[in-house]
């Protein structure tokens, strides 16, 4: 069964509900025409650290379309047509890593991160909303390709084991904050524009537990 995705124009305003493959041969057409795309949907992107503020990012897999072989944020999918970000978060987690998660409201994720085991389950909370996210993809011909979303940020604390599930990954790294900013400077085209950009803007987040 093929996905359906809710579209909206560049103001956040419902177009119409569409499957996920005509929508993206129809923004790839329209930008290859125009250089730039009028449509958006909604997704998720998160990052993952264990309890010791080690940052877990994904490597993708070489047989994707775009962004091959990059290290990316630990999470990113696109949010189905009548589902909401947070739910988006928890099926995700489940597919692509194979654990179980939880989304909680800032101001019960750090009570809760103290006295959960993360060995079983993983805690997320929502940091920003960002209503025309800009993603930089990079095709296996090297062309470059722009796409704008409607992205909610998530960061989680989990220290259980990881298991990719639908094989879009090739494997997996862990980086402290200060390994993972050094590798980005010394070598910025080994990693997405993505998680350059999510590291830059959301630092202060990528701590321990205290």
């Amino acid at each position: 069964m093929s996905e359906k995705l809710e579209i909206y124009d560049l103001n956040s305003e419902l177009i119409t509900i569409e499957d996920r493959k005509k929508f993206y041969s129809e923004i790839k057409t329209e930008f290859k025409e125009t250089g730039k795309i009028s449509k958006k949907v909604k997704a998720i992107r998160l990052i993952l650290m264990n309890s010791s503020g080690r940052i877990y990012l994904q490597k993708r897999s070489k047989m994707k379309t775009e962004n091959a072989g990059k290290y990316d944020k630990t999470v990113g999918g696109h949010v189905s047509a009548g589902d909401s970000f947070n739910m988006t978060v928890i099926r995700e987690c489940a597919e692509e890593l194979g654990f179980p998660a939880t989304v909680l409201e800032p101001e019960e994720f750090e009570k809760a991160a103290k006295v959960t085991n993360l060995d079983v389950i993983g805690l997320f909370k929502k940091i920003e909303y960002l209503p025309n996210f800009l993603s930089k993809r990079i095709s296996n011909n090297n062309s470059e390709f722009i796409q704008p979303y409607m992205t909610s940020i998530y960061f989680e604390y989990y220290n259980g084991p990881i298991k990719f599930v639908d094989g879009e990954s090739s494997g997996i790294e862990v980086f402290s904050l200060e390994e993972l900013k050094e590798d980005i400077k010394e070598n910025p085209d080994k990693f997405t524009e993505d998680i350059k950009f999510m590291i830059q803007k959301y630092e202060k987040f990528l701590v321990p537990i205290k």
